[in-house]
């Protein structure tokens, strides 16, 4: 048998020291700052479209990132296209504060339409039962209804990307998406991505993202992105 060559993930390069500074150096200034961090605020809710954007564009990405390290070793590779998946989870940030809005406002209607009579109510009181229930309930249905289409749409972004040697000129070429369709690898869509994650994962992450304030949920949900690049890399391994 020979001896396995895969990359040992745990093992420290000096470039994880680089990409972790960095990491840091970002953050930082939210902490240190009350000022930084009350212009944060203040845009964000006044301007939760163009920031759910920037968040998914750079926590996101920054998943994918460790998840290629995890697969590789390395942080950067030839025809990964940095840039385009950046512009590529920006579009699916401003797609997630959508979903965000619409299955947080009906599902609560929902519910009450079912009988639950606080259900339009519960998010604005403390926690309790009522409150988890539609946190739970709002999280179950935008996981069935709108994860799978969003994570088909990422993968096939995906492999558009690496198609295309990962340049942006290469990525705004017209996507084939029967032919990148028949390129996805649906037993590990189904089996893991599906399957698996989204009862296992993240319904119960989400259901605690609704239980968040609204101006906070969706940086929680981009920050859940760096979580997805992992899993992404366990399921491309």
């Amino acid at each position: 048998m020979g001896k396995c060559t895969c990359p040992n993930p745990f093992k420290m390069k000096k470039s994880d020291f680089i990409f972790w500074g960095a990491v840091i150096l970002l953050f930082l200034p939210f902490f240190l700052s009350s000022n930084v961090y009350g212009f944060y605020k203040s845009f964000n809710h006044d301007h939760g479209m163009v920031t759910a954007f920037v968040k998914f564009a750079i926590l996101a990405t920054m998943g994918e990132l460790i998840g290629l390290r995890i697969k590789t070793g390395e942080y950067i590779q030839a025809g990964f296209g940095i840039l385009p998946r950046a512009m590529v989870w920006g579009f699916i940030g401003l797609t997630i504060k959508l979903a965000f809005m619409i299955f947080a406002t009906g599902t609560p209607s929902f519910l009450a339409y079912m009988g639950m009579s606080d259900a339009t109510t519960a998010m604005k009181g403390g926690f309790g039962t009522s409150k988890l229930i539609v946190a739970f309930s709002t999280s179950f249905a935008m996981n069935i209804i709108y994860a799978p289409v969003m994570m088909t749409f990422h993968k096939m972004s995906d492999i558009h990307i690496v198609s295309n040697g990962g340049t942006l000129r290469g990525f705004l070429k017209p996507m084939k998406p029967g032919k990148v369709m028949s390129e996805m690898n649906w037993q590990v869509m189904w089996g893991f991505v599906f399957k698996k994650t989204i009862p296992f994962f993240w319904i119960p992450a989400h259901t605690i993202t609704f239980l968040l304030p609204p101006d906070m949920q969706v940086l929680f949900a981009a920050l859940l992105g760096i979580a997805l690049g992992t899993i992404l890399a366990v399921a491309g391994k």
